[in-house]
């Protein structure tokens, strides 16, 4: 019966991607029920990073300090690469102010706990991955609203103060939390590998379907920010990876960096622009979270054909 709970509990793991898109179907078809949820958004995302903060131990933490120059080149490129192509994408694509303080929100964003899972599937340095996401997670408190600071505070009016504060309760205490957990308490093999990793999908796909259920009617309107997230996830992926190539790394390495850079946190781009802003600049963070989802599932499966 174990074994049954297991398998089945893996199985929802591998079909996040439909997660995700169920929780959007929700949104769109059951608008208003999805909308009411709204004031729980940065709730639920601090249950996500609850969750991240459980599976760090101190070891690992100790670890950053010997991860040496891979770890600073793959911090390095995830936070210059993605806010500036997505200020590229916004102004060159001429999206209205909100979709664009959308757009660079994501880029803004540390890399995505989904980053780590995608890099197992693609034959990556898993090890890696997880000190990347650790690490540009950590320091998002400062980094994130700084950028979104310079980059977007000439459309509109930004307060980083306030969004400093607001990344370090959505962000940064749940997962010293976790952490602080974990160091008094392992979670069985069942917790870390299969529970954890459901509450999270089921977290994160219940505030899509919020996000769509908020901006129904404004969704499909500009269909240009679809394009818009869609370069930006790609370029993220391609850059990631040139960057770590012509340093020399290996192809694993190149591979996990690619994936650490084009898949961000598009759930704390969301929950800050329905805390400080308006909701329409949140739909690039919803539609991100699909984007990033499919496109990392495309390439794992190709990378992993190719090891």
């Amino acid at each position: 019966m174990f074994h049954k709970i297991n398998r089945l509990l893996a199985f929802s793991q591998d079909l996040f991607v439909v997660w995700v898109l169920i929780g959007a179907s929700w949104g769109y078809f059951f608008p208003k029920i999805a909308a009411s949820g709204s004031i729980n958004i940065s709730t639920a995302l601090g249950v996500v990073m609850l969750g991240m903060g459980l599976t760090i131990t101190i070891q690992q933490l100790q670890n950053l300090r010997n991860a040496g120059k891979t770890l600073i080149l793959g911090v390095l490129l995830q936070f210059t690469i993605m806010p500036l192509v997505g200020w590229l994408a916004a102004t060159v694509l001429q999206l209205p102010p909100m979709l664009a303080l959308g757009v660079i929100l994501v880029g803004a964003s540390p890399g995505g706990t989904a980053s780590n899972v995608v890099t197992f599937l693609a034959r990556g340095d898993v090890p890696l991955s997880v000190a990347l996401t650790t690490a540009s997670t950590l320091i998002s408190p400062i980094i994130t609203p700084l950028w979104i600071w310079v980059l977007a505070s000439t459309w509109i009016d930004i307060k980083p103060l306030s969004l400093i504060m607001s990344t370090i309760q959505i962000v940064l205490l749940p997962v010293l939390l976790g952490i602080a957990i974990r160091r008094f308490w392992t979670p069985s093999n069942l917790v870390m590998e299969l529970i954890l990793p459901l509450v999270s999908m089921s977290a994160i796909a219940w505030i899509i379907g919020t996000i769509v259920g908020l901006n129904r009617e404004k969704l499909f309107v500009t269909p240009i920010v679809i394009i818009a997230v869609i370069l930006h996830n790609v370029s993220g992926l391609i850059l990631g990876y040139i960057g770590a190539a012509i340093t020399g790394k290996t192809k694993a390495v190149c591979r996990t960096i690619s994936i650490e850079v084009g898949m961000q946190n598009s759930g704390l781009a969301v929950a800050l622009a329905i805390a400080h802003f308006e909701p329409a600049a949140a739909i690039p963070g919803a539609i991100f979270s699909i984007c990033h989802n499919l496109t990392g599932s495309l390439i794992a499966a190709i990378w992993r054909k190719d090891s």
